[in-house]
């Protein structure tokens, strides 16, 4: 089974930046989707960004142009880049990987934005 660890949340200042990983436990080769989905209190859990094996890119509207999801199977670590920070971005971010059988999910990292 694959563990997901989350890291790089904490304090960022409006306009500034934010790098967030997810270290797998295993190969997550085989895990044809990777995303970043984000929590705010009183709100539903919403895709932030995803990629898949072949490439394809989807984000949410109020992120694009600012955030970047990455992935590198060589390090079994899937990225999100967070450029031009708002206080709306202020949430838990969860990562999560998919593969045909089974979706994981990591234990949150709060990111929170603010001046």
């Amino acid at each position: 089974q694959v563990q997901l660890v989350e890291s790089g949340g904490g304090l960022g200042q409006p306009g500034g930046s934010l790098s967030l990983s997810c270290a797998a436990s295993g190969s997550i080769a085989s895990c044809h989707v990777r995303g970043w989905y984000r929590q705010a209190p009183g709100k539903q859990r919403e895709l932030v960004a995803s990629v898949t094996s072949g490439g394809t890119l989807a984000n949410a509207d109020s992120v694009k142009g600012r955030f970047t999801i990455s992935s590198d199977n060589a390090k079994n670590t899937v990225y999100l880049q967070m450029n031009r920070l708002k206080p709306e971005d202020t949430a838990v971010y969860y990562c999560n990987v998919r593969s045909f059988v089974r979706s994981y999910w990591g234990q949150g990292t709060q990111v929170t934005v603010s001046s």
